[in-house]
């Protein structure tokens, strides 16, 4: 892919794919971490688990191998699938600010107040977020990073 917009708006919409699978109705989309008084076998204390805003589970429980499960299940929780929207929504609407020239930014923090020879700082921070997409190319990567 030569064009660093198109290959944000394509993770952009993987990112909203993945969040939509994630729940089977949009109400249901706001995820809570609870603790359950009901532990396994041998579990010291309550285990945790997600429930979605309609109180149906969404992970019956959080038992991670090397973390602690309060921490991972709220970890969980705050990046629900109402989150992830919100933000693919607030990323486009930088990209969208951009044109669709990734060189050509008003915004540019260089103070070059337009044209430049590489795609603008903002488009590639917004980029660094998927280093590890098979299409992502270094010459993406922000100077400063």
């Amino acid at each position: 892919m030569d064009d660093l917009i198109e290959f944000l708006r394509a993770r952009l919409d993987d990112d909203e794919q993945m969040a939509r699978a994630a729940t089977w109705c949009e109400e249901a989309g706001v995820w809570h971490a609870k603790p359950t008084p009901y532990g396994a076998r041998g579990w010291p204390g309550p285990r945790w688990f997600i429930e979605d805003a309609l109180e149906d589970g969404v992970i019956s429980h959080v038992d991670p191998q090397a973390s602690d499960d309060e921490d991972v299940a709220r970890h969980i929780a705050r990046h629900d699938p109402d989150r992830v929207l919100r933000e693919v929504a607030a990323k486009r609407r930088i990209l969208d600010m951009h044109g669709d020239d990734q060189h050509y930014c008003v915004y540019d923090e260089a103070g070059t107040n337009g044209w430049s020879g590489a795609p603008c700082l903002t488009v590639r921070l917004l980029a660094l977020s998927y280093p590890g997409h098979r299409d992502y190319r270094e010459e993406w990567r922000p100077w400063m990073t």
